[in-house]
């Protein structure tokens, strides 16, 4: 896809055309890639089959069934926590840290997308982030994307030095990642980086990605830089929060790539080297975790994706529907990708290898039925506790309490441990009795995984926005948590 010159705002003409070439462009030269259909005939047929064997099986002999499906999904349940726990102790090794750069002089142009949809209360803390970037800004060009009937976010958006505004035209769906990928025709830069409205990116955060760039080669194409909040210390909400962010981006996704596994980015600060991201497609617009699936789909490529020790600090959730909302959208949103990426599972094998294939079971399907079976084995727990018998009757009922008890009681007791571990390498002791009662926040992150199932079904190119500047904490104050 070549790169046309910057539009004018008001240089319309065949926009639309353009932009709907661009939104079915992944559909139409990858379609094994494009999760414009949700399952295929085949994906369709082996779930009615599975359905078939399932229901056959609980009438013909009812306890075992079920005690035969809990005892598998228990085990699933714990093998996802064992493997964040590996994963932690992985990435719990020490940052390299870059040398001091003395060649300024010779920085390539780095292009900034920035996707804005109703923002308008959250701009100006947005442009003071950029102003603040130690980038010399004649190599600098910002890109503010802006759904055309956008007005609010327009008039309120400040003018600021290396900053180009593109207007999306209507055209379906309207999700993030179509208009990143509609705007990056317009990226002059050899390098692009993602951010969202609310975000505060550290101001060495380009430099420091360049350095990583630099220092891992030419396969090395994109780097997630971590994120965590500003509002950290707002409610228990945050807390818990940011004690998950704490652990997400400060040591598993540095363990996958120490680990060398294919790494599902974050949904901003992903840095790219330019080219390859347009060679590859760019994002698909019809994922609502494009982010995640673009990570997996560099990975099959042959491509590295990597961390780096930077933080962009965001705005996170302060009540529990907003958050709720964006969760839903972000278990969906895997949910899309594991069905995409596990069409054709030996294409997989072959381009992933073994560690790389178990990697995306564990990561992907394991973190989707962890918080779905979640709840089933706090039943089992409740009725034991209750009736003093398991849920299933005296026959299948001491074997499958057994095993759901191990599951449930030493996935808790790791994820309250990751949990308690996570803010350590920040300094944030203010997380740690929050990170007592993570138990209780995994609940809630089981209700956003059924809530997923269901939209996954009834609406699931659905694009939950999350409302931004609802924090009593400004983004300059919230700095003063970090170390």
């Amino acid at each position: 896809m070549s790169t046309p010159r910057p539009r004018r705002l008001n240089d319309t003409q065949n926009e639309v055309a353009r932009c709907a070439e661009i939104v079915a462009h992944l559909a139409e030269t990858q379609p094994h890639y494009s999760a414009t259909r949700v399952f295929l005939p085949g994906q369709r047929l082996l779930l009615y089959t599975a359905a078939s064997i399932v229901i056959a099986a609980t009438l013909w002999a009812p306890f075992a069934t079920v005690a035969a499906i809990v005892a598998l999904l228990s085990l699933v349940h714990l093998a996802s926590f064992v493997f964040k726990a590996v994963l932690v102790w992985i990435g719990a090794e020490p940052d390299e840290e870059p040398p001091p750069r003395d060649d300024a002089h010779l920085l390539p142009v780095y292009t900034l997308i920035i996707p804005l949809y109703h923002e308008a209360t959250v701009l100006e803390p947005l442009c003071g982030a950029l102003a603040a970037l130690a980038y010399p800004r004649d190599r600098l060009q910002i890109l503010f994307v802006i759904e055309e009937d956008d007005v609010e976010t327009l008039a309120a958006l400040p003018k600021l030095e290396s900053a180009e505004i593109i207007r999306v035209p209507s055209v379906g769906p309207r999700t993030k990642p179509k208009a990143c990928t509609y705007a990056l025709s317009f990226a002059r830069g050899a390098f692009v980086a993602i951010y969202d409205a609310e975000d505060q990116p550290e101001p060495d955060q380009l430099t420091r990605a360049l350095d990583t760039f630099a220092r891992h080669g030419p396969e090395t194409v994109c780097l997630q830089a971590r994120l965590n909040y500003f509002n950290a210390n707002e409610t228990w909400l945050t807390r818990l929060f940011a004690i998950d962010y704490c652990l997400w981006f400060d040591y598993l996704l540095p363990g996958l790539d120490r680990l060398g596994a294919p790494l599902p980015l974050g949904g901003t600060s992903n840095h790219f080297r330019t080219e390859t991201l347009r060679s590859v497609g760019a994002w698909d617009p019809y994922n609502v975790t494009e982010d995640a699936d673009l990570g997996l789909r560099l990975a099959r490529e042959g491509y590295r994706v990597r961390t780096f020790a930077s933080t962009t600090f965001e705005e996170a959730p302060t009540t529990l529907g907003p958050w709720l909302r964006q969760r839903t959208r972000w278990i969906k949103g895997y949910m899309q990708t594991y069905l995409v990426h596990m069409r054709a599972p030996g294409r997989l094998w072959r381009e992933m290898g073994a560690l790389g294939f178990w990697s995306v079971q564990l990561w992907f399907l394991g973190m989707v039925l962890a918080g779905l079976v979640n709840p089933a084995l706090w039943i089992l727990f409740a009725t034991w506790l209750v009736t003093g018998q398991g849920a299933l009757g005296a026959w299948t009922g001491p074997f499958l309490l057994a095993l759901s008890m191990v599951s449930l009681v030493l996935g808790n007791a790791l994820i309250m441990f990751l949990s308690l571990v996570a803010p350590l390498r920040r300094g944030w002791f203010f997380l740690v009795p929050a990170a007592l009662t993570a138990p209780v926040y995994w609940l809630a992150i089981s209700l956003a995984a059924w809530r997923a199932v269901i939209e996954l079904f009834a609406r699931p190119f659905h694009w939950a926005k999350t409302r931004h500047g609802v924090t009593r904490f400004s983004p300059r104050a919230g700095r003063s948590v970090r170390t």
